[in-house]
Protein backbone atom coordinates (compact mmCIF):
# COMPACT_ATOMS: atom_id res chain seq x y z
CA UNK A 1 0.00 0.00 0.00
CA UNK A 2 1.38 3.22 -0.82
CA UNK A 3 0.99 6.54 1.08
CA UNK A 4 0.81 9.82 -1.29
CA UNK A 5 2.49 12.84 0.31
CA UNK A 6 1.20 16.28 -1.45
CA UNK A 7 2.26 19.34 -0.26
CA UNK A 8 0.81 22.65 -2.24
CA UNK A 9 2.36 26.02 -1.88
CA UNK A 10 0.79 29.31 -0.40
CA UNK A 11 0.51 32.29 -2.24
CA UNK A 12 0.10 35.78 -2.45
CA UNK A 13 -2.27 37.55 -5.29
CA UNK A 14 -3.12 40.41 -6.81
CA UNK A 15 0.94 42.20 -6.20
CA UNK A 16 -0.95 45.44 -6.52
CA UNK A 17 -2.74 46.27 -10.01
CA UNK A 18 -2.79 42.41 -10.94
CA UNK A 19 -6.02 42.16 -9.53
CA UNK A 20 -7.52 38.39 -9.80
CA UNK A 21 -4.74 37.67 -12.25
CA UNK A 22 -1.47 37.55 -11.04
CA UNK A 23 0.46 35.56 -8.28
CA UNK A 24 3.21 34.12 -6.68
CA UNK A 25 3.93 31.19 -4.60
CA UNK A 26 5.67 31.27 -1.47
CA UNK A 27 7.30 28.30 0.78
CA UNK A 28 4.29 27.67 3.70
CA UNK A 29 2.97 24.53 2.86
CA UNK A 30 -0.23 22.46 2.98
CA UNK A 31 0.66 18.96 2.98
CA UNK A 32 -1.28 16.00 2.92
CA UNK A 33 -0.73 12.33 3.42
CA UNK A 34 -3.17 10.11 1.18
CA UNK A 35 -3.35 6.13 2.14
CA UNK A 36 -5.87 3.82 -0.11
CA UNK A 37 -8.14 1.93 2.53
CA UNK A 38 -11.30 0.13 2.73
CA UNK A 39 -13.06 3.25 4.40
CA UNK A 40 -12.45 7.23 3.92
CA UNK A 41 -10.98 8.91 6.91
CA UNK A 42 -10.16 12.95 7.03
CA UNK A 43 -7.57 13.81 9.60
CA UNK A 44 -7.03 17.27 10.06
CA UNK A 45 -3.98 17.81 12.51
CA UNK A 46 -2.16 20.94 14.25
CA UNK A 47 -3.43 23.67 15.65
CA UNK A 48 -3.98 25.78 12.33
CA UNK A 49 -6.47 23.46 11.76
CA UNK A 50 -8.34 23.09 14.80
CA UNK A 51 -12.19 23.17 14.01
CA UNK A 52 -12.33 22.18 10.99
CA UNK A 53 -14.11 19.39 9.68
CA UNK A 54 -13.34 16.15 10.28
CA UNK A 55 -15.40 14.17 7.66
CA UNK A 56 -15.80 14.04 4.13
CA UNK A 57 -17.67 17.72 4.33
CA UNK A 58 -13.86 19.34 4.85
CA UNK A 59 -13.01 21.47 1.88
CA UNK A 60 -9.87 19.11 0.59
CA UNK A 61 -11.67 16.08 0.48
CA UNK A 62 -14.38 18.39 -1.88
CA UNK A 63 -11.53 18.89 -3.76
CA UNK A 64 -11.06 15.62 -4.63
CA UNK A 65 -13.95 14.71 -5.38
CA UNK A 66 -13.78 17.54 -7.55
CA UNK A 67 -11.32 16.05 -9.88
CA UNK A 68 -13.25 12.48 -9.65
CA UNK A 69 -16.45 14.65 -11.18
CA UNK A 70 -14.44 16.01 -14.17
CA UNK A 71 -12.69 12.82 -14.90
CA UNK A 72 -15.81 11.17 -14.46
CA UNK A 73 -14.68 8.58 -12.05
CA UNK A 74 -15.78 7.33 -8.86
CA UNK A 75 -12.94 8.32 -6.02
CA UNK A 76 -12.00 5.18 -3.98
CA UNK A 77 -11.52 5.66 -0.10
CA UNK A 78 -8.68 6.83 1.51
CA UNK A 79 -6.98 7.76 4.88
CA UNK A 80 -6.59 11.48 4.13
CA UNK A 81 -4.23 13.19 7.17
CA UNK A 82 -3.87 17.54 6.56
CA UNK A 83 -1.55 19.71 7.89
CA UNK A 84 -0.53 23.64 6.95
CA UNK A 85 1.67 26.00 7.44
CA UNK A 86 -0.26 28.67 5.76
CA UNK A 87 -2.09 30.65 8.28
CA UNK A 88 -5.86 31.07 7.15
CA UNK A 89 -7.94 33.88 6.13
CA UNK A 90 -4.81 36.05 5.91
CA UNK A 91 -4.19 36.61 2.44
CA UNK A 92 -2.02 34.30 1.61
CA UNK A 93 -3.98 31.40 0.13
CA UNK A 94 -4.67 28.96 2.15
CA UNK A 95 -8.15 27.74 0.83
CA UNK A 96 -5.99 27.76 -3.17
CA UNK A 97 -3.34 25.16 -1.24
CA UNK A 98 -6.34 23.14 0.36
CA UNK A 99 -8.30 23.21 -2.64
CA UNK A 100 -5.12 22.77 -5.16
CA UNK A 101 -3.73 20.12 -2.96
CA UNK A 102 -6.95 18.12 -3.19
CA UNK A 103 -7.64 18.68 -6.73
CA UNK A 104 -3.83 16.72 -6.94
CA UNK A 105 -4.08 14.23 -4.77
CA UNK A 106 -7.98 12.94 -6.25
CA UNK A 107 -5.92 13.35 -9.49
CA UNK A 108 -3.18 10.02 -8.35
CA UNK A 109 -5.94 8.54 -6.50
CA UNK A 110 -7.67 8.40 -9.85
CA UNK A 111 -4.54 7.44 -11.97
CA UNK A 112 -4.12 11.18 -12.98
CA UNK A 113 -6.89 11.13 -15.41
CA UNK A 114 -6.44 14.68 -15.90
CA UNK A 115 -3.53 17.11 -16.95
CA UNK A 116 -1.98 20.21 -15.10
CA UNK A 117 -4.27 22.64 -17.39
CA UNK A 118 -7.28 20.87 -16.40
CA UNK A 119 -6.21 20.60 -13.34
CA UNK A 120 -5.69 24.26 -13.00
CA UNK A 121 -9.28 25.02 -14.65
CA UNK A 122 -10.65 22.46 -12.11
CA UNK A 123 -9.40 25.07 -8.88
CA UNK A 124 -9.62 28.10 -11.12
CA UNK A 125 -13.73 27.66 -11.35
CA UNK A 126 -14.14 26.51 -8.28
CA UNK A 127 -12.43 29.18 -6.44
CA UNK A 128 -13.75 32.15 -9.47
CA UNK A 129 -10.51 33.45 -10.13
CA UNK A 130 -6.90 31.92 -10.91
CA UNK A 131 -4.39 34.17 -9.30
CA UNK A 132 -3.86 31.90 -6.32
CA UNK A 133 -4.55 28.57 -7.39
CA UNK A 134 -2.31 29.57 -10.60
CA UNK A 135 0.94 29.59 -8.96
CA UNK A 136 -0.20 26.82 -6.30
CA UNK A 137 0.13 24.47 -8.85
CA UNK A 138 2.74 25.53 -10.68
CA UNK A 139 5.38 27.61 -8.52
CA UNK A 140 7.09 30.65 -9.24
CA UNK A 141 5.16 33.54 -10.55
CA UNK A 142 2.03 33.23 -12.86
CA UNK A 143 -0.27 35.58 -15.06
CA UNK A 144 -3.34 33.81 -15.56
CA UNK A 145 -6.84 34.16 -17.14
CA UNK A 146 -10.13 32.22 -16.65
CA UNK A 147 -13.35 32.85 -18.68
CA UNK A 148 -16.01 30.48 -20.25
CA UNK A 149 -13.15 28.99 -22.53
CA UNK A 150 -10.71 28.28 -20.61
CA UNK A 151 -8.18 28.96 -18.21
CA UNK A 152 -4.78 30.31 -19.48
CA UNK A 153 -0.90 30.92 -17.93
CA UNK A 154 1.66 31.82 -18.32
CA UNK A 155 4.34 30.75 -15.76
CA UNK A 156 7.71 33.19 -15.09
CA UNK A 157 10.41 32.34 -13.50
CA UNK A 158 11.47 34.89 -10.27
CA UNK A 159 13.93 37.24 -11.39
CA UNK A 160 17.64 37.39 -9.61
CA UNK A 161 17.82 38.80 -6.25
CA UNK A 162 13.90 39.00 -6.03
CA UNK A 163 13.34 38.17 -2.19
CA UNK A 164 9.91 38.75 -0.44
CA UNK A 165 9.30 40.30 2.90
CA UNK A 166 5.63 39.47 4.08
CA UNK A 167 3.97 41.30 7.23
CA UNK A 168 1.12 38.88 8.52
CA UNK A 169 -0.50 40.45 11.30
CA UNK A 170 -2.62 38.21 13.94
CA UNK A 171 -5.86 39.12 13.06
CA UNK A 172 -8.08 37.89 10.29
CA UNK A 173 -9.63 39.04 7.32
CA UNK A 174 -11.99 36.84 5.35
CA UNK A 175 -12.16 37.44 1.31
CA UNK A 176 -15.74 38.06 1.44
CA UNK A 177 -15.45 40.76 3.51
CA UNK A 178 -12.68 42.54 2.07
CA UNK A 179 -14.75 42.34 -1.67
CA UNK A 180 -17.33 43.52 0.09
CA UNK A 181 -16.26 46.65 0.64
CA UNK A 182 -14.96 47.02 -3.40
CA UNK A 183 -17.45 49.45 -5.67
CA UNK A 184 -19.33 47.52 -8.45
CA UNK A 185 -18.77 50.03 -11.09
CA UNK A 186 -15.09 51.73 -11.49
CA UNK A 187 -14.22 55.06 -13.58
CA UNK A 188 -12.32 54.93 -17.48
CA UNK A 189 -9.42 56.64 -15.52
CA UNK A 190 -9.05 53.56 -12.84
CA UNK A 191 -9.61 50.67 -15.56
CA UNK A 192 -6.55 52.45 -17.94
CA UNK A 193 -4.70 52.99 -14.74
CA UNK A 194 -5.12 49.48 -13.62
CA UNK A 195 -4.51 48.11 -16.82
CA UNK A 196 -1.43 50.18 -17.97
CA UNK A 197 0.14 49.48 -14.17
CA UNK A 198 -0.87 45.46 -14.28
CA UNK A 199 1.08 45.38 -17.75
CA UNK A 200 4.28 47.21 -16.38
CA UNK A 201 4.56 44.81 -13.76
CA UNK A 202 3.96 41.78 -15.55
CA UNK A 203 6.45 43.20 -18.16
CA UNK A 204 8.94 43.92 -15.16
CA UNK A 205 8.92 40.68 -13.66
CA UNK A 206 9.31 38.97 -17.21
CA UNK A 207 12.86 41.03 -17.31
CA UNK A 208 13.82 41.69 -14.25
CA UNK A 209 13.42 45.20 -13.44
CA UNK A 210 13.60 45.53 -10.11
CA UNK A 211 13.71 49.02 -10.54
CA UNK A 212 10.08 49.17 -11.94
CA UNK A 213 8.51 47.37 -9.13
CA UNK A 214 7.79 50.29 -7.21
CA UNK A 215 5.85 52.66 -9.58
CA UNK A 216 4.49 49.47 -11.54
CA UNK A 217 3.07 48.16 -8.10
CA UNK A 218 0.29 50.96 -7.66
CA UNK A 219 -3.43 50.23 -7.51
CA UNK A 220 -6.62 51.42 -7.46
CA UNK A 221 -8.85 49.42 -7.93
CA UNK A 222 -9.23 47.15 -4.74
CA UNK A 223 -6.11 48.79 -2.00
CA UNK A 224 -7.23 51.57 -1.50
CA UNK A 225 -10.87 50.60 -0.35
CA UNK A 226 -9.73 48.17 1.93
CA UNK A 227 -7.30 49.98 3.52
CA UNK A 228 -9.85 51.04 6.43
CA UNK A 229 -9.68 47.21 6.96
CA UNK A 230 -5.91 46.82 7.46
CA UNK A 231 -4.63 49.38 10.07
CA UNK A 232 -1.58 50.59 8.79
CA UNK A 233 -1.37 49.29 4.85
CA UNK A 234 -1.61 53.13 3.43
CA UNK A 235 1.31 53.78 5.28
CA UNK A 236 3.20 50.80 3.77
CA UNK A 237 2.34 51.19 0.06
CA UNK A 238 3.04 54.84 0.53
CA UNK A 239 6.47 54.23 2.83
CA UNK A 240 7.89 51.28 2.27
CA UNK A 241 10.47 52.14 -0.58
CA UNK A 242 12.28 54.32 2.05
CA UNK A 243 13.18 51.79 4.34
CA UNK A 244 14.41 49.31 1.69
CA UNK A 245 11.32 47.68 -0.26
CA UNK A 246 11.21 47.60 -3.89
CA UNK A 247 7.36 47.47 -4.01
CA UNK A 248 4.77 46.80 -1.54
CA UNK A 249 1.47 45.22 -1.84
CA UNK A 250 -1.45 44.53 -0.11
CA UNK A 251 -0.96 40.04 -0.23
CA UNK A 252 -4.54 38.72 -1.69
CA UNK A 253 -7.61 40.11 0.11
CA UNK A 254 -5.53 41.36 3.51
CA UNK A 255 -4.53 41.44 5.76
CA UNK A 256 -0.90 40.08 5.24
CA UNK A 257 1.50 42.42 3.45
CA UNK A 258 3.83 41.68 0.70
CA UNK A 259 7.02 43.77 0.19
CA UNK A 260 9.13 43.40 -2.63
CA UNK A 261 13.61 43.12 -1.35
CA UNK A 262 16.31 42.85 -3.37
CA UNK A 263 18.20 39.51 -1.52
CA UNK A 264 21.46 40.82 -2.20
CA UNK A 265 20.19 44.21 0.71
CA UNK A 266 19.86 43.35 4.04
CA UNK A 267 16.39 43.58 5.08
CA UNK A 268 16.84 44.74 8.65
CA UNK A 269 15.29 48.30 7.90
CA UNK A 270 12.56 47.36 6.25
CA UNK A 271 11.48 44.62 9.61
CA UNK A 272 11.92 47.44 11.48
CA UNK A 273 9.60 49.92 9.56
CA UNK A 274 6.98 47.12 9.24
CA UNK A 275 7.21 46.21 12.93
CA UNK A 276 6.83 50.33 13.92
CA UNK A 277 3.94 50.58 11.93
CA UNK A 278 2.04 47.37 13.30
CA UNK A 279 3.13 49.10 16.83
CA UNK A 280 1.84 52.24 16.07
CA UNK A 281 -1.64 50.82 15.22
CA UNK A 282 -1.56 48.62 18.01
CA UNK A 283 -1.21 45.23 16.31
CA UNK A 284 1.16 42.28 16.79
CA UNK A 285 2.11 39.99 13.54
CA UNK A 286 5.15 37.85 12.21
CA UNK A 287 7.69 39.47 9.55
CA UNK A 288 9.46 36.65 7.61
CA UNK A 289 11.64 36.98 4.59
CA UNK A 290 10.83 34.08 1.96
CA UNK A 291 12.05 33.06 -1.46
CA UNK A 292 9.68 32.56 -3.52
CA UNK A 293 8.55 28.72 -4.15
CA UNK A 294 9.84 27.72 -7.89
CA UNK A 295 8.44 24.19 -7.73
CA UNK A 296 4.87 24.81 -6.48
CA UNK A 297 2.80 21.43 -5.33
CA UNK A 298 4.83 18.28 -5.49
CA UNK A 299 3.75 14.34 -5.35
CA UNK A 300 5.70 12.05 -3.30
CA UNK A 301 4.99 8.46 -2.85
CA UNK A 302 6.23 5.90 -0.18
CA UNK A 303 5.30 2.18 0.28
CA UNK A 304 4.23 1.07 3.73
CA UNK A 305 6.50 -0.83 5.71
CA UNK A 306 4.48 -3.35 6.66
CA UNK A 307 3.28 -3.81 3.08
CA UNK A 308 6.82 -4.10 1.77
CA UNK A 309 7.32 -7.00 4.74
CA UNK A 310 4.17 -8.73 3.82
CA UNK A 311 5.63 -8.33 0.13
CA UNK A 312 9.13 -10.15 1.25
CA UNK A 313 7.05 -12.99 2.84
Amino acid sequence: MTTLTIRAPASSANLGPGFDSLGLSVPLYTTLRVTPQAQTQVVPLGPELEGTPADTSNYVYRAMKLTATRAGQTLPPARVEIETEVPLARGLGSSAAALVAGIVAGNELLGRPLDDESMLDVAAREEGHPDNVAPALFGGIVVATLDRLGTHYVRLDPPAHLGVTVLIPDFELSTSKARAVLPKQYSRADAVHALSHAALLAAALSQGRLDLLQHAMQDYIHQIWRAPLVPGLSDILEEAHLHGALGAALSGAGPTVLCFHDTREDTARLHAYLHSVMGKNGLSGRVLDLPIDGAGTQVTREQKEECQEQNAL
